[in-house]
């Protein structure tokens, strides 16, 4: 199930759903791509820090949530490039790109990260990567490819990150704990650092869940407080709100 927000509330809509997703400022259709809106992507686009981003590539776009999310946070100068893999989510990820009021803003490519060449290095690298290992399988292939690490493993994100940043860059993911934790050992071996790091909890006396990272080779570690996105009341809590408030309809 993924969440949205109506009259400040917490309700659930079907996570394969193909209806179109409103937000504030833009709407993203999905119908033609495996992998839909969920809580993931949009806590990832409304936590990244953006200071100083002039450039930002978002690998594996999906539906262009992320991308989307970026053009309304950052800077008027800033511009946005996503790449999928898939060429039906590419396609309607530049659709949604066209009808969102940053046409000009954001550039998407159709194609594996592997074969990306950028004219100019990016500042800040943004993902929703694979989480499931190779051997865990889907009825729908697509959704198999979008969320295994047999397509984009996370030591190739890695170092295809470290090939299209600038020598201050900074890549965010967000992954589950287990996961999470891993990543920051792979991390280490390319020279990478938990520059930033935010735990997610689903609601009150579970336990976290997924982790946001912002990983560096310059900056010192820095882990804020977790962050539990569902209230006693079945609302979001008001520091998840306060992070989604600028997307979520009636928030």
């Amino acid at each position: 199930m993924i969440k949205s927000a109506a009259g400040g509330a917490v309700v659930y809509e079907q996570a394969m759903s193909s209806r179109p997703f409103r937000f504030k400022q833009f709407v993203i259709h999905q119908d033609r791509c495996a992998m839909k809106v969920g809580t993931d992507g949009v806590a990832l686009g409304a936590w990244v820090p953006l200071e100083g981003a002039r450039r930002i590539l978002d690998i594996g776009t999906g539906t262009g949530l992320i991308a989307l999310m970026l053009a309304q946070r950052s800077a008027e100068a800033c511009h946005i490039d996503g790449v999928e893999l898939d060429p039906a989510a590419a396609s309607q990820a530049a659709e949604n790109v066209m009808s969102s009021p940053w046409p000009d803003k954001v550039t998407i490519h159709t194609g594996p990260i592997q074969h990306y060449h950028a004219t100019m290095p990016y500042d800040l690298i943004v993902s929703n990567p694979p989480f499931f290992r190779h051997g865990q399988a889907f009825a729908n292939t697509s959704r198999q490819q979008a969320r295994h690490t047999s397509t984009l493993g996370h030591q190739e994100l890695l170092q295809h990150a470290t090939r299209l940043l600038t020598p201050e860059g900074e890549l965010a993911v967000i992954l589950p704990i287990d996961e999470a934790e891993q990543f920051q050992c792979w991390s280490a071996q390319h020279g990478w650092n938990l520059a930033l790091g935010q735990r997610l909890i689903p609601r009150p006396g579970k336990e976290p869940n997924r982790f946001l990272m912002l990983m560096s080779r310059n900056k010192n570690r820095h882990i804020g407080e977790d962050v539990v996105i569902c209230a006693d009341n079945g609302r979001y809590s008001d520091i998840y709100s306060r992070y989604v408030a600028p997307f979520y309809l009636a928030l």
